[in-house]
């Protein structure tokens, strides 16, 4: 069983930065690409972007392009979601999910949300 527990979200002003992180347990976290998905009020489920198990691959929407980069600490079980730049349309509840393939995942954390002011 994996179980993610999303932290970090919070109420930020445009322009400014958070760090999204998600514990991941079990012993298997080095075997998973994870990826950030969001979800906001009135639109679809975005994917915002996600990193193969080695860290070696990423891919991002364009809307975060540039913007956001996500990492991963393999011996932390742990992937991160830093956002720069942070503009009122990122807003949204992001959830970390998890999966043996890139881009295909069948575990979802509870969700953080983010709240970006204008």
């Amino acid at each position: 069983q994996v179980q993610l527990v999303e932290s970090g979200g919070g109420l930020v002003q445009a322009g400014g930065s958070l760090r999204l992180s998600c514990l991941v347990s079990g012993r298997t976290f080095g075997r998973y690409a994870m990826g950030w998905l969001r979800e906001a009020p009135g639109k679809e489920r975005e994917s915002v972007g996600g990193i193969s198990w080695s860290g070696d691959t990423t891919y991002y929407a364009d809307s975060v392009k540039g913007r956001f980069t996500i990492s991963r600490d393999n011996a932390k079980n742990t992937v991160y979601l830093q956002m720069n730049s942070l503009k009122p349309e990122d807003t949204a509840v992001y959830y970390c999910t998890a999966g043996l393939l890139l881009r295909q995942y069948n575990y979802w954390g509870q969700g953080t949300q983010v709240t970006v002011s204008s």
